[in-house]
């Protein structure tokens, strides 16, 4: 995934700059850059984050980013921003996208003579594609109607021009924008949190497929109207987003807190000593779980947080392996001789938690019962670049169903009949968490269902992305 941020203001800009991206930091962990206009001056700087931090890569580049505009990138994926000169003049552009029909677009811009001039991964860079399919259009409204028209996944930019920002979310809002104002200048960002300690307020949530323009002289322009469809990625809540960010006016932490407390709420047949989080995202769930159930919260496991990053990121088994072990420790003093409710976010190849769970036992834990504050994934995300699985065979859960089944599902097993694994009061959804259950080595385990996900956020189910429990969602 990536997150951006920019600044629009009567006064230098790269302070703010530095450290509005830099709280973007858990959104990625491969690429960073920035950009800013002086006049018709541009500045750039791109670095490789995988073996160092945000900060201690661009400090040295601060004196030389001149401007009173910026914007600024953290990313999973590509170099970026990108440059671009052209007939609607010179820009910076960062995007938060997943662009599913790569090849599609690329011959198109070849076609009309269009060159790709990044290859630094071997391959085209997506943030450079979209920068083409702007310049395709007459200005850059008709331009952004090209990528939203065209491009089959998702897409969230920033366009920065030497007088402002362009901000065009989403054609479905499936990743959120978010403005921030501080008199007459502007933060414009993917998360809320990154501009409160800079004395930004939030003034403006972007809506799906609307785009506007900021500037200092004129404020927020709306270039064009949102759409009235909203599928906005419930993970943001459950698992990626900060946990004091808001998307929709609706934040993180609490999301997850009323999670656990629905969850602790009903879980009334267990009598355990206390709960815990694996953290550090199922830290919200445990504490709504402890005042839901009415039983002390504790911590039995504990993240060394200096050092070490998401275990989400790295893309082989081996590294994942290496990050989860090292980054837990688990405490004999608390776990010795009790039951416990562990809560965590989700269950992706459900490898780490087996891991984890034996570490508990072997730490004196007599019972481990694992609550989940989502449904069981079944599908991966086709809209972002969310996952570093390969293939949606390594999601757990739909393993489970094609040994349940004996078959392949969208071969031998119909998509339809996957219906029932959805629906929590079926035989087919408890069979299959028993089996997951028992791979993972607890005492008991449950998840979450949709309706839950749905009254913890208070949105309606037709305005969220639940693609990965259920496979609903529209667009391409």
């Amino acid at each position: 995934m990536s997150g951006f941020f920019g600044i629009v203001s009567e006064q230098p800009c790269i302070t703010d700059l530095f450290y509005g991206t830099d709280y973007h930091s858990h959104l990625g962990t491969k690429r960073a850059g920035l950009a800013t206009f002086d006049g018709p001056q541009a500045h750039q700087n791109i670095h490789n984050i995988e073996n160092s931090h945000f900060r201690p890569k661009f400090m040295k580049d601060l004196d030389e980013m001149k401007g009173r505009v910026g914007i600024g990138v953290i990313s999973d994926t590509e170099a970026q921003p990108v440059m671009v000169n052209s007939h609607l003049g010179r820009f910076a552009i960062a995007t938060v996208s997943r662009i599913n029909n790569m090849a599609e677009l690329e011959k198109d811009c070849l076609d009309k003579h269009q060159q790709f001039t990044d290859l630094s991964r071997g391959a085209t860079n997506p943030t450079e594609l979209i920068a083409l399919q702007i310049t395709q259009g007459k200005d850059f409204v008709e331009g952004i109607e090209n990528v939203y028209n065209r491009v089959k996944g998702s897409c969230t930019m920033l366009i920065l021009t030497p007088d402002g920002i362009i901000a065009a979310r989403d054609r479905y809002g499936r990743t959120p924008i978010v403005i921030g104002r501080r008199g007459n200048d502007y933060a414009v960002a993917s998360e809320s949190h990154s501009y409160v300690n800079l004395g930004y307020e939030t003034c403006r949530f972007v809506g799906p497929g609307e785009v506007v323009k900021i500037t200092t002289e004129h404020g927020i322009e709306v270039m064009r109207s949102a759409e009235k469809k909203l599928q906005v990625c419930s993970f943001l809540w459950i698992y990626y987003g900060y946990p004091c960010t808001e998307y929709e006016g609706i934040n993180a932490e609490e999301v997850r807190y009323n999670l656990g407390r629905l969850m602790g709420e009903r879980d009334t047949d267990l009598n355990p000593d206390f709960v815990s989080p694996i953290p550090d995202s199922g830290i919200g769930m445990a504490l709504g779980y402890s005042n839901g159930r009415r039983i002390p919260y504790k911590r039995g496991l504990l993240k060394y947080t200096p050092t070490w990053s998401r275990s989400f990121m790295p893309v082989s088994q081996s590294d994942r392996f290496l990050v989860a072990k090292m980054k837990l420790i688990p405490s004999r003093a608390v776990l010795s001789g009790k039951e416990v409710v562990f809560c965590d976010d989700s269950i992706v190849r459900g490898t780490q938690l087996r891991d984890n769970v034996k570490m508990l036992y072997d730490y004196g834990a007599k019972a481990v019962h694992v609550r989940i504050s989502c449904p069981p994934l079944v599908h991966g995300c086709t809209f972002l670049n969310f996952s570093t699985s390969k293939t949606d065979r390594e999601l757990i859960t739909r393993r489970v169903i094609e040994e349940l089944e004996g078959g392949t599902i969208g071969g031998t097993i119909p998509m339809e009949k996957l219906n029932a694994y959805h629906n929590a009061s079926t035989q087919e959804y408890a069979r299959r968490v028993e089996v997951i259950r028992r791979h993972v080595g607890v005492d008991t385990l449950r998840f979450n269902t949709l309706d839950d996900v749905c009254e913890a956020i208070g949105m309606d189910k037709s305005q969220i992305c639940t693609h990965c429990f259920d496979g609903s969602s529209y667009g391409d």
